[in-house]
C-alpha cells in the first residue's frame, strides 16, 4: 500500500490534532524565525495547501496566528486576522508557552479575543514550545 506524494498515512500529527483537514485555506500571520516549522510543515501535509500570507487577500477557512508578548496590541492583531476568515472559520492563537520568552497571560488572551468578538474555546499543546489558542465567532453572530 503505497502513499499519496506529500502525505503520511497517519493523520495523528499536530495539525490533525488541531483539526485541520484537507483542502483548508490557511492564513498565516506573525511569521518570524522562531516559529515552529515542524508544525507549518504538517499543517501543509494535512491540508494539501501551502499556508498563505496576509497579502494573499483569499478567505481563509483557519487563521494561524503566531503572537509573542511584545508584538503589540493582541486585540488589534485578532480583529485583523478576523477580516478575511469565512464564516464558521477558526483563529489558532499560537503563542510561546508559559515559562518561554515572550508568553501571553492566558487572562490577557482571552479580553483580547472577547474584545475583538471571539470565544475562547480551547487551548492545547500545539508544539514543544508553542501553546494554541482556539478562538471562534460566538453562534449566532453576523460579523464582518
Amino acid at each position: 500500500m503505497g502513499q499519496i506524494a506529500g502525505h503520511s498515512d497517519q493523520h495523528d500529527g499536530p495539525a490533525a490534532k488541531l483539526g485541520f483537514r484537507p483542502n483548508q485555506v490557511v492564513l498565516e500571520l506573525g511569521w518570524d524565525d522562531d516559529c515552529d516549522d515542524d508544525l507549518r510543515i504538517d499543517i501543509e501535509e494535512v491540508t494539501g495547501t501551502e499556508l498563505l500570507d496576509g497579502e494573499s487577500g483569499e478567505v481563509a477557512d483557519v487563521v494561524l496566528q503566531w503572537w509573542r508578548e511584545d508584538d503589540g496590541d493582541l486585540t488589534d492583531a485578532l480583529i485583523g486576522a478576523t477580516t478575511d476568515l469565512a464564516p464558521g472559520g477558526v483563529v489558532w492563537l499560537l503563542t510561546p508557552k508559559v515559562g518561554r520568552d515572550g508568553a501571553v497571560e492566558a487572562s490577557d488572551i482571552a479580553d483580547a479575543a472577547l474584545t475583538a468578538g471571539l470565544s475562547t474555546t480551547s487551548t492545547v499543546s500545539a508544539a514543544e514550545d508553542w501553546s494554541g489558542t482556539k478562538l471562534v465567532a460566538p453562534k449566532g453572530s453576523a460579523r464582518k
